[in-house]
């Protein structure tokens, strides 16, 4: 049973014997470490953010669109960003509203929009992405640059395309896997 850490060391020889260190708390777990640099992120990069609606959400949109070769369907950008349709019409409205993107119809399909970055959003992008490169250099002060450029490579791998056979749309709005049930003892 684990016991709440009121004050924790990096120094094993400093505690007292039986005491927790972040090396057995905190610091060796991934989720943390994760959750720990996206707060990280959202406070820097976020101050960055004030010309884009929705903030990091309307960031991401508009680095993808910007990005995409053919500009990706709602539904499509939805999907790869994890976003419920329904929050990203109206996400979409906002960037829309705010003239950074704008839909267009898909000639071959009536029903189906395409969303595509306005002059005004790739101005837009391109000078908060110069901004949030800094706040994102300050969040990783710790870090080498040779390190930074490692951490974004290995980052990369770890949330690149899809294995064979996985699909990750369908997990887009999909209830959570539910747990086994554990074994009754006998």
């Amino acid at each position: 049973m684990l016991t709440p850490v009121t004050s924790v060391t990096t120094d094993p020889a400093a505690a007292a014997p039986g005491a927790a260190t972040s090396a057995t708390t905190t610091s060796d777990d991934l989720g943390w470490q994760l959750g720990t640099l996206l707060t990280r992120w959202r406070t820097g990069v976020g101050a960055v953010l004030d010309g884009i609606p929705a903030g990091a959400r309307g960031y991401q949109l508009l680095r993808v669109v910007t990005a995409a070769a053919t500009a990706p369907t709602q539904a499509a950008l939805a999907a790869h960003l994890g976003i419920d349709r329904t929050v990203m019409t109206y996400l979409l409205d906002d960037l829309c509203a705010a003239g950074l993107v704008e839909r267009c119809p898909d000639p071959a399909d009536r029903r189906v929009r395409r969303i595509a970055a306005t002059a005004a959003g790739r101005t837009t992008l391109a000078d908060v992405e110069q901004r949030a490169a800094t706040a994102e250099d300050e969040v990783l002060h710790a870090l080498t640059p040779d390190e930074r450029t490692a951490l974004r490579a290995l980052l990369t791998r770890a949330t690149g395309p899809a294995a064979p056979g996985e699909d990750r749309c369908a997990l887009v709005g999909a209830a959570p896997t539910p747990r086994p049930t554990p074994p009754t003892g006998t």
